[in-house]
């Protein structure tokens, strides 16, 4: 969220950690980020190494100057800048070379209160909270926190569904047979317990639409593409190019959120989107697996950003229907989760495999 004072800018490590930082007007990334107590790697503050080379997921900048040999002509028109020159002229989510122990920086920890216990079926539980400090915490649409299960010393991770926007907090959590969690939930949680929540972590989230996209989702991987989708709804800007959401569930029951879908169709200009049911005796009008719902228009030849998140095996299958299909996406970032354990991460922009 840009501000009177300056823009908003994410750092994403490479662990995954996303730390925010406020860059005031003529001032440039990399002295925000050290005021703001994150060494990000440095070296000679005069654009004339590349130590600082970082890579501009969204957003728009004043590159500054440097020298070739810091930052070529081809890297910078690929995306690549020198936080030590650049000044934001807007938002940015920033790549930054090493992890974020290496700059210094720890994770984020809040607390906060479940507002709010919903079941979707016996399966499927949705999260309402309310973290204290709100305004201290910002995420990117797509990211995680790992959430500590109250009574005992582990933790789970799941996907925000809820847009960097909202006041209060939203997450989709799939049981498991004896799972903490699920025990948890099922046996001791209430309204008014309190809860530690880690994070942001994740590389898996929205990157500016410049070109068609196409979110797949398995169950609740819905989760970050509802907070992209709200993220979208929200800026009150049509994409400029097409969206389509293919949504894949075993059972008729799995399927949760789909009013909210509807709502994004109609908020979202061109955005479009099917649910899919593998279970072979249902009676919901698309059966199957989501890859065999998928047009020509909505992989655009290759040219298309591809965001998937659901269970390992989906994932598997998506990627070797690619490989099938002779397609490799310009963009293919996709996270995949197993249930009743802590989260399995993975993001892979500009390939396939």
């Amino acid at each position: 969220m840009t501000t009177a004072t300056g823009h908003k800018v994410a750092l994403a490590f490479e662990d995954g950690v996303t730390q925010f930082i406020t860059v005031p007007p003529g001032q440039t990334v990399a002295d925000a980020s050290y005021r703001a107590r994150i060494n990000i790697p440095l070296d000679c503050r005069d654009g004339a190494c590349g130590t600082c080379k970082a890579f501009c997921e969204s957003g728009t900048y004043d590159g500054g100057d440097y020298i070739d040999e810091a930052l070529t002509e081809e890297e910078a028109d690929a995306g690549f800048c020198l936080p030590c020159q650049m000044q934001p002229e807007s938002d940015l989510v920033l790549r930054i070379s090493g992890t974020a122990d290496m700059a210094k920086s720890s994770i984020g920890q809040f607390t906060a209160t479940l507002e709010k216990l919903h079941w979707y079926a016996d399966n499927t539980a949705g999260l309402t909270l309310a973290v204290d400090d709100r305004e201290k915490l910002h995420y990117l649409p797509g990211q995680y926190m790992n959430v500590k299960v109250p009574g005992t010393d582990e933790e789970r991770s799941y996907s925000f569904s809820s847009g960097p926007g909202a006041e209060k907090l939203t997450f989709l959590v799939r049981t498991a047979p004896d799972g903490v969690m699920t025990t948890y939930l099922k046996e001791r949680a209430a309204e008014g317990d309190r809860l530690v929540l880690e994070g942001p972590i994740g590389s898996f989230f929205l990157r500016d639409v410049k070109r068609p996209v196409l979110m797949l989702a398995g169950g609740t991987g819905i989760a970050p593409q509802l907070a992209m989708l709200e993220k979208l709804s929200a800026s009150g800007e049509a994409p400029a190019f097409p969206i389509h959401l293919a949504y894949g569930a075993t059972w008729d029951k799995d399927l949760v959120e789909v009013e909210a879908l509807e709502r994004y169709a109609a908020s979202i200009e061109g955005f479009t989107f099917d649910t899919i049911v593998a279970d072979a005796e249902s009676e919901h009008p698309k059966k199957g697996y989501v890859t065999q719902h998928l047009l020509p228009e909505h992989l655009n030849d290759g040219d298309v950003d591809v965001y998937l998140c659901g269970p390992p095996a989906m994932v598997d299958a998506v990627r070797k229907y690619f490989t099938a299909e002779g397609i490799t996406p310009a963009n293919f970032y996709y996270e995949r989760f197993a249930v009743g354990v802590p989260h399995e991460h993975a993001v892979h922009p500009g390939q396939a495999a």
